[in-house]
């Protein structure tokens, strides 16, 4: 059974060879073609997210040159003009199909900092929830050495962590992974499934195969493993297969399947608990452990009593029972000095207080961790 039978939200990667044919422009048959599956999965009730290749490409194609640059510079203006004709494609196809979209560019930067990072998972959520597609590329324009994800298939496995999807699907020019490079070695074995993050994989992994993209089989192998973290397991698929998709969603074993070994909770339970470090404390009343503990609820700031530290958005902190123990820990949807604002008050004060409107959990459930 495919990992995508049951799956709710699903990020689907497409790599360059396939969205540019292979540098040759942006495939208007082919983002058709996807976009009327991902129309049809949405029908469903699955929530999607698209996560495109191909600026780069496209830009190198309307600039009339046939060799990837190596400057970094004539990359960031490659993408600049590629940009305009890949995010137009994608909203033209999407909206034929009765979707909106949206184009989404990111950097690691906008990932490593835990601020930037719920700012872009709070705007990716709401998409979602809007029934809008984002269309997710680097944002190659202003990216760095320091600062580049390196290739979309890192960046396909880092939004399936941000946004905890439930798969991801890596769409690429082979039919799947196998134990050598198959246009090589004519002996080389097709792997229908593993487990994400095994050494044999990546030992079996080849190196890029087409001029035009940077990834290689390896960096998939690799994206897989880093999905597996937050519990999201990686098909890895044939971009043309006949509504490879739909018949993914199906159930139909399609590609390699990758299986992650943590179960979806656990992997986050466990990332909460035990590599991040906390930066503050709220001790909250009897009622808000019972919300908390009894039924699994958000940390709403009517329920605190006290607030410990100078934390920001996004640190971790402890959230204490009235005695002091801690009950639970997670990430705060607001600075320390915010949270001594809007501690015991309801949620339609806070525009008064702070200035502006947010969430209205000051640890929402799925960002929390009972201890």
């Amino acid at each position: 059974m495919s990992l995508l039978s049951s799956a709710r939200r699903i990020v689907v990667k497409v790599g360059s060879s396939l969205v540019t044919n292979e540098g040759r422009g942006v495939d208007a048959e082919a983002i058709a073609n996807w976009s009327r599956q991902l129309a049809a999965l949405a029908a469903e009730g699955r929530e999607l997210v698209m996560v495109s290749s191909g600026a780069i490409a496209e830009g190198m194609k309307r600039l009339g040159w046939t060799t990837r640059p190596k400057e970094l510079h004539e990359l960031q203006a490659a993408a600049a003009v590629g940009q305009m004709g890949l995010a137009q494609m994608y909203e033209s196809q999407l909206s034929a199909q009765g979707m909106h979209s949206a184009q989404v560019l990111l950097t690691h930067a906008d990932l490593a900092d835990r601020e930037r990072y719920l700012n872009a998972r709070s705007t990716l959520l709401t998409l979602l929830a809007h029934r809008v597609l984002p269309v997710i590329n680097e944002n190659d324009t202003v990216v760095n050495d320091e600062i580049k994800f390196g290739d979309n298939d890192t960046l396909g496995a880092l939004v399936a962590n941000l946004v905890e999807a439930d798969a991801l699907v890596i769409l690429t020019d082979q039919r799947g992974l196998y134990s050598a490079d198959p246009r090589k070695d004519p002996a080389a074995r097709f792997i229908d499934s593993a487990q994400a993050g095994d050494p044999e994989l990546e030992r079996m992994a080849g190196g890029a195969g087409s001029s035009i993209g940077r990834g290689g089989m390896i960096t998939k192998i690799l994206a897989a493993k880093r999905a597996a973290g937050s519990g999201a397991g990686t098909v890895i698929a044939w971009g043309r297969e006949p509504d490879v998709l739909l018949r993914l969603a199906r159930g139909e074993a399609i590609g390699t399947a990758l299986r992650a070994a943590t179960p979806k909770l656990q992997a986050r339970k466990q990332w909460m608990v035990d590599h991040l470090q906390m930066r503050g404390a709220v001790k909250v009343d009897a009622g808000a452990v019972l919300k908390l503990r009894g039924e699994g609820k958000s940390l709403l700031p009517i329920g605190v009593t006290e607030v410990q530290g100078d934390f920001h958005r996004g640190d971790v902190i402890a959230v204490l029972s009235p005695d002091g123990t801690e009950l639970a820990r997670g990430l705060a949807n607001y600075s320390g000095a915010e949270a001594r604002l809007i501690a015991r008050r309801p949620s339609s004060e806070f525009e008064g207080l702070l200035g502006y409107a947010a969430e209205p959990e000051l640890i929402h459930r799925d960002n929390l961790v009972l201890r």
